[in-house]
């Protein structure tokens, strides 16, 4: 086994990317990513990298044991939340350190028609008395929930498609991976005659011009949020991880 500490950073979003080859450039440390295997074709793959899942906490718990993992960042997805508390409860059971790299979530501004939610049941719950036309930007998990509202309509925008088996919608099912321009989002509201957007509060830049359209065409957004973190150590941008982690790893060698 080489003496270079092992870092593992479970990704699944463009800061983790990022994150993974900038860490790759420190002397006497080794970066390995982790992706879910969700999305089939994965932009900007860093080049050590592990897809698939772990089988839960104990198979996470078992990896940074077998792999000798000295510090885990979990920069996945905000809407991961399953797998934020299982790599929190893995990094307390090997004791090792653990940060959470979190994008902040997009804020209500003036203009703004937000429904806020807490959960894919709960915007569903919304739609029939809101719009007949829907436009639903929330990836290709959650369509199944959306499914037996079968007197609207909804264009469904995904990068991957939904499982052949899987139940979606009535509506247009459109392929297409962000990021998004403000001409594009605005221009596809009113190309599908939209009357209301679901989306998830992801943060970030890549989807926010959706809402900055809704805002202009004064569209309501059905606005789902994202479930509590586990507590311990979360900082917001890459610069502030790397930070975090050249502490940890001088607290390491002492």
């Amino acid at each position: 086994m080489s003496d270079r500490k092992r870092v593992l950073i479970l990704g699944g979003t463009k800061d983790a990317t990022e994150l993974a080859t900038r860490i790759a450039e420190i002397p006497g440390v080794e970066a390995i990513a982790s992706l879910a295997g969700r999305t089939h074709q994965p932009r900007g793959v860093f080049k050590n990298t592990r897809i698939g899942g772990f089988g839960g906490v104990a198979g996470l718990t078992d990896y940074l044991q077998e792999q000798q993992i000295e510090a885990l960042i979990d920069a996945t997805h905000p809407f991961a939340a399953q797998i934020s508390f299982n790599a929190a409860t893995a990094a307390a059971v090997v004791g090792i350190p653990h940060l959470m790299l979190v994008r902040p979530a997009w804020e209500r501004t003036e203009g703004d028609r937000w429904i806020e939610v807490d959960a894919h049941e709960a915007a569903a719950a919304q739609l029939p008395n809101l719009a007949q036309r829907i436009f639903l930007a929330i990836g290709r998990q959650e369509l199944a929930t959306f499914a037996h509202l079968q007197n609207l309509w909804f264009l469904m925008r995904t990068i991957d498609p939904p499982q052949p088996d899987a139940p979606v919608p009535p509506g247009k099912l459109l392929r297409e991976r962000g990021p998004f321009s403000l001409d594009h989002e605005r221009s596809l509201l009113q190309q599908y005659e939209i009357g209301a957007i679901v989306s998830k509060n992801s943060g970030g830049d890549a989807t926010y011009a959706k809402i900055i359209a809704a805002r202009e065409l004064a569209l309501p957004v059905v606005m789902i949020q994202r479930s509590p973190l586990p507590p311990g150590d979360t900082v917001t941008d890459v610069e502030s991880a790397l930070a975090w982690l050249k502490n940890t790893l001088l607290q390491l060698k002492k």
